[in-house]
């Protein structure tokens, strides 16, 4: 399974017998990631991670949490602990809620999901899912998290490897010193990709 990284949470999945599977893309991340998407997956409403203007005239199935309202975009909705097929992918979906950003500021409904039981996009959330995986998608920077969260969240779910995302808010000092951190304490082989490269 080839990954593309794009801007901030959009990753791009493609593999030989399967579609073009597209997780989160939102508004600051690149239109060339849709091309020939067979289907999308969105882990909550946020715009970060949703464009429904460039998904609603894209024509292929987009699954969202069960109740997520976006209006003018239809989706298949998703519910915790459920296992389901998009682009011939295997996806099971995992956790339930955004992360509190302060207080008792309301959140919303996110979901996490494995594919494959190989990779793990957890959206905005560091919830640790009860299976094994090989590759972990791990947020670094954002309102409702320290370094020292992602550091954790990494070590908990304990993955082979782990590549950086959630980083669109972020200067290059910023992510350099977040890089530095990961690569030293994460105890896995850590890598942040630029838009467009590969894994």
């Amino acid at each position: 399974m080839d990954l593309v990284k794009y801007t901030h949470s959009c990753v791009r999945l493609e593999s030989e017998g399967h579609g073009v599977l597209v997780i989160d893309p939102g508004v600051w991340s690149e239109p060339d990631a849709l091309r020939g998407a067979d289907a999308v997956v969105v882990t909550h409403e946020h715009a970060d991670h949703v464009d429904v203007l460039r998904l609603a005239g894209l024509g292929v199935p987009v699954y969202a949490p069960e109740g997520v309202v976006l209006p003018g975009l239809d989706t298949i909705g998703v519910s915790a602990g459920q296992e389901f097929t998009a682009a011939g992918y295997r996806i099971t979906a995992h956790g339930g809620r955004h992360a509190t950003i302060y207080g008792d500021l309301p959140d919303c409904t996110n979901l996490g999901y494995v594919v494959e039981g190989r990779l793990y996009h957890p959206g905005d959330s560091l919830h640790v899912p009860a299976v094994p995986v090989e590759t972990l998608l791990v947020p670094l920077h954002a309102p409702w998290m320290r370094v020292g969260e992602a550091i954790g969240f990494v070590r908990e779910v304990g993955p082979e490897r782990a590549v950086g995302i959630h980083d669109a808010q972020i200067n290059e000092r910023g992510l350099a010193s977040v890089n530095g951190w990961l690569e030293a304490e994460a105890r896995t082989a850590y890598r942040w990709l630029p838009p467009g490269s590969r894994l």
